[in-house]
């Protein structure tokens, strides 16, 4: 039996429905029938029941999991332990946005583990130009929010999720509420952070509108996130930010409110696509493993 044809018996195992079992292994779902129902030819005996509304494990199959299953770790953790020794001291230069590094020591600490002698470098990268950094080679693998859709970029595992705040001067009217929504950025200015990154890129963070479609001005300029916060604090603007700036970055001439009606954000590895390297791809693996944080 080919090590695909287990892996794609071992998740309809644990899924037991076929389309997801093709989602998360990216092949057809016919790929995934073919597998199946080669296995079973071998056997000779059925390994699911299926019908129109359920897919389990018959007595057989749940056999062959169990025994599978052990096979398959094994291999892996072998296989893991062959590619630790061949990284050996692979460097990853990543690129974060003010603070994260810290957040992320669960799945850095998991990365060195794994791959000993292994190294990541922080560079800081600004949401003003978030992506010139990998295209010019500057870092490996930046972290920033999503969406990206830059066709030379990879989107890798989502590392971490949380809340977002707007940070407004003190003794700004919006300072002393429980909550903001973003129909009161309207009413303000939020910082500029100039043409170097995507308009819709920077939308998702500080939109152009909101929700009942005001225009949001725009101004003064900003490029990076202390600059942010310099213009907050001299009450020039505000500005919407990750809930995690409200615990590392207490300044004295800025609230930090909850924005209520704005989505979660959401962390991810990118890389340079034609940058791909085992290291790379080991850290990415790594984090999928670990699994976002909550921030």
């Amino acid at each position: 039996m080919e090590l695909r044809d287990i892996e794609i018996f071992l998740t309809l195992a644990e899924e037991l429905h076929f389309g997801r079992t093709a989602e998360r292994l990216r092949v057809s779902q016919a790929r995934v029938s073919q597998a199946i129902a080669k296995q079973e030819r071998r056997i000779g005996a059925a390994l699911f029941d299926r019908t129109s509304r359920r897919v389990a494990l018959t007595p057989v199959g749940r056999r062959l999991r169990e025994d599978l299953q052990q096979a398959h770790d094994l291999l892996r953790a072998g296989l893991a332990r062959a590619e630790a020794a061949g990284l050996g001291a692979g460097r990853v230069r990543l690129g974060v946005i003010g603070t994260l590094g810290y957040e992320l020591r669960p799945h850095l600490d998991a990365f060195r583990s794994r791959y000993p002698g292994s190294e990541v470098r922080f560079t800081e990268v600004v949401g003003s130009d978030p992506f010139t950094s990998l295209r010019t080679g500057e870092t490996d693998v930046n972290v920033l929010w999503l969406p990206v859709a830059e066709p030379d970029l990879t989107v890798g595992p989502i590392v971490a999720t949380g809340g977002r705040v707007l940070a407004v001067p003190a003794g700004h009217p919006l300072a002393g509420r429980d909550s903001v929504s973003l129909e009161d950025l309207a009413d303000n200015h939020v910082a500029d952070l100039g043409p170097d990154a995507p308009e819709y890129w920077i939308a998702s963070m500080v939109p152009t509108r909101t929700p009942l479609g005001r225009r949001i001005p725009r101004g003064p300029a900003a490029h990076t996130f202390h600059e942010i916060l310099s213009l907050v604090a001299a009450g020039l603007c505000v500005h919407p930010l990750g809930a995690l700036a409200a615990r590392y970055s207490s300044h004295p001439g800025i609230t930090f409110v909850p924005l209520q009606d704005a989505d979660d954000l959401r962390l991810a590895l990118i890389w340079r696509s034609t940058a791909d390297s085992p290291t790379i791809r080991a850290l990415a693996e790594t984090a999928a493993d670990i699994g976002p944080l909550s921030l």
